[in-house]
């Protein structure tokens, strides 16, 4: 015990097991440093580095050989999907004279979310309580115009029944919470006629060992296409696909790295062609992807973070997918597309893919980043029970609007003086919003999409998902 390190660890409630450097009482990993020693790693901000080994680290930081391998493959073109800070469509939207004059701070680089939320809860805390209530009227009257129609979609479709019963390898995770999510996102991909429950048994025994078919008579529309899970983590979302609906060829999008995945599970199934893309989803160029080129395919992804859903969207419906196609308005490879959307709060201007709508609707740049802030308090409120329905939640603001009458108070003591529930509901209709202008993209660009509630708020409070299919389907 005395030849350990003296570095107490709260969560297994003991010291840690390292032998400590000498005369150090501490282990190398936790000798106290102060941390301007410490230097992140630019390869892989995810860890940082003793500034006396920076240069050294540089050489065979674990992730160089993997970053290396990734620029020399045809698929990864740096920024591709990331859109523009001032794109074409936002200049027709302002005028030019009003986009060069802006006096706005320049948009932060990707990751630095902290920084944009520290800079909007700033810009808040500094507006005047008149200019505070006029933009929550701005987002109660917007959101009455154009989120009316979201309803209930919660589905539980009959092929999932072997996942739903427990019917499945004890080795996969079960967790309720999860598996219901995924049962209702496949079954609203059913409902809208995306995927089918039943797959044809000769549709096995007619394709070219790629998974594509080589007769006339056995095409996609029989089964299932190619499944290119964005966000994928470890997947399972693409797992239950597979378990319940046949699909023959999986691409799974993840940029991390993580255990217990279910690529071991589905390489063990029978005629499944299975391939991991490592790339962030801004630099992927999917019409590159050699196995998937020319090739019809549905995009999911649950929870995808921020951005990464509008980086998905750009990816597969952007100019980039679009120009094997001459340019058209829709990649004519895409049958159908389901995002669960999550974390508004780190949705970024640049890469947010409508910005014209939300110019049209009135909210300026600089009001987006305040709403993508006020998206943040959607999930502080105790999700135990159902919150009241944010397109009936009139009485929540006025009672907002009241606070102006209590005095001098400024509007940080108005935000911190406001309930849990009112917080919530401002956050949920700023998060519709948001999700609107990317459902309002989807049909700009030729797909039959729709934007509902998967799951009961009790089951998670990102709660709501983008579906979608081509016209082709119809």
């Amino acid at each position: 015990m005395d030849n350990r390190c003296k570095f107490w660890l709260p969560k297994k409630k003991r010291f840690c097991a390292n032998v400590p450097l000498s005369p150090s009482l501490f282990c190398g990993n936790h000798t106290p440093r102060s941390n301007s020693q410490w230097i992140p790693c630019p390869i892989d901000p995810s860890h940082s580095v003793l500034e006396e080994n920076f240069e050294g680290h540089l050489r065979r930081c674990p992730l160089l050989k993997q970053v290396e391998s990734l620029t020399h493959e045809p698929f990864y073109q740096k920024g591709i999907n990331a859109g523009q800070e001032e794109d074409q469509q936002e200049i027709e939207a302002v005028g030019s004279e009003r986009v060069e004059d802006s006096a706005l701070p320049d948009e932060p680089k990707s990751g630095e979310f902290n920084y944009i939320l520290s800079e909007m809860k700033r810009t808040v805390y500094s507006m005047s309580l008149r200019d505070f209530y006029k933009l929550v009227e701005k987002i109660e009257s917007v959101h009455k115009s154009i989120c009316k129609d979201i309803c209930e979609s919660y589905k539980v479709p009959e092929a999932c029944g072997m996942w739903i019963n427990r019917e499945v390898d004890r080795k996969l995770p079960f967790q309720e919470k999860h598996v219901m999510q995924q049962v209702s996102i496949l079954g609203n991909m059913e409902e809208v006629g995306v995927i089918k429950s039943s797959v044809a048994k000769e549709r096995a025994d007619c394709d070219d060992g790629n998974g594509f078919p080589v007769r006339d008579d056995c095409d996609y529309d029989n089964g299932v296409p190619a499944v290119v899970e964005f966000g994928a983590g470890r997947g399972y979302l693409t797992q239950m696909l597979a378990d319940c609906y046949g699909i023959k060829r999986v691409f799974l999008v993840e940029r991390k790295s993580y255990k217990l995945k279910a690529d071991r599970s589905l390489r063990q199934k029978e005629r499944l062609i299975l391939q991991r893309l490592r790339i962030d989803i801004e630099d992927l160029n999917l019409n590159a992807v050699g196995t998937l080129r020319g090739g019809p395919y549905i995009a999911i992804g649950k929870h995808l973070c921020g951005p990464a859903t509008d980086l998905t969207l750009r990816c597969c419906l952007g100019e980039q997918s679009n120009q094997s196609n001459g340019g058209g308005s829709v990649n004519p490879n895409l049958r159908g597309l389901a995002i669960a959307t999550c974390c508004h709060h780190l949705c970024q201007w640049k890469h947010y893919i409508n910005k014209k709508y939300i110019l049209d609707l009135g909210i300026t740049k600089e009001e987006f980043h305040v709403i993508i802030w006020f998206t943040s308090w959607a999930v502080d409120a105790d999700h135990g029970t159902d919150l009241p329905d944010v397109t009936d939640c009139g009485f929540h603001l006025e009672s907002i609007e009241k606070k102006q009458c209590d005095g001098d108070n400024g509007v940080e003591d108005v935000v911190r003086n406001m309930k849990s529930v009112e917080r919530a509901a401002l956050g949920f209709m700023c998060k519709q919003i948001i999700d609107m202008g990317r459902l309002m993209w989807m049909k700009e660009h030729g797909l039959e999409a729709q934007f509902v509630k998967y799951v009961p708020s009790t089951v998670s409070p990102e709660n709501h998902l983008l579906i979608a299919k081509s016209t082709k389907l119809s």
